[in-house]
């Protein structure tokens, strides 16, 4: 058994059929493709809702969905998302043996894919884990991916160290089995005697981590009280068991 990494998605995604070859489909593929029936039927008016997003990018993705092919022209899931984490984090600069570190042990969740791989091949979408889709069979992506995405991350892991968002790391921590272990890093500053986080900054702090770990091959967890990039450097007096700090 092994350490998992899980981290967010982005909001923004490229295709990029060229760099390297996707190695897999997405492990919850059937899934997916009920998830895009289900945003198929529904109006512009009725996604763009779903979305909460602007005319411009509502369009965009509402004429994405009636093309959307899940099997053909597909980009590794590790250089299709362009976030903040995803910048910091740079894969497209990784050597060989990070790719295969990441490859193993970093899982992306997703609203639409549920989990992947670094190299599952994926299309860009927008579908945020809270949002509610008002079809008649899916409602709360919460309650559609219930405890799938944890089941089959403990299948392969003892231990998972959680970069992701709140928004999506209920997906596991909500199903965490009691003979597993799931370690929440926070990344703050120290005001008037608090922990405070900068959204931006933990963007930030969560691709250098990912970045760290795939650069020095680690395989115990406990190693990553060494980071100190960014300014960073792990705080032993404010963490415990469950809860990594580092405080700039």
């Amino acid at each position: 058994m092994t350490m998992k990494i899980i981290i967010s998605p982005a909001k923004k995604m490229n295709v990029n059929t060229d760099i390297f070859p996707c190695r897999n489909l997405p492990v919850f593929m059937e899934a997916a493709k009920k998830l895009l029936d289900c945003l198929r039927r529904l109006t512009y008016e009725e996604a763009k809702a779903v979305w909460n997003c602007s005319d411009k990018l509502a369009a965009l993705n509402y004429d994405r969905l009636q093309t959307m092919n899940l099997e053909g022209n597909l980009t590794p899931a590790i250089l299709s998302y362009e976030g903040i984490q995803y910048q910091y984090m740079a894969p497209g600069v990784f050597t060989t043996e990070a790719y295969e570190y990441v490859e193993e042990h970093l899982r992306i969740l997703s609203g639409f894919y549920g989990m992947l791989r670094p190299f599952d091949g994926v299309t860009p979408y927008r579908l945020e884990m809270q949002a509610r889709l008002g079809c008649a069979e899916i409602d709360s992506l919460y309650d559609f991916w219930g405890g799938r995405i944890a089941s089959k991350l403990f299948e392969e892991a003892d231990t998972v160290l959680n970069l992701a968002s709140k928004e999506y790391s209920k997906c596991v921590s909500a199903y965490l089995p009691e003979d597993k272990r799931m370690i929440t890093c926070v990344f703050g500053e120290l005001i008037e005697g608090k922990v405070k986080e900068k959204g931006t900054m933990v963007k930030m702090a969560r691709g250098e981590m990912v970045r760290y770990m795939a650069e020095n091959h680690i395989e115990d967890v406990e190693e990553i009280k060494g980071f100190d990039r960014l300014g960073y450097t792990y705080a032993e007096a404010l963490s415990d068991q469950d809860v990594f700090v580092f405080l700039k």
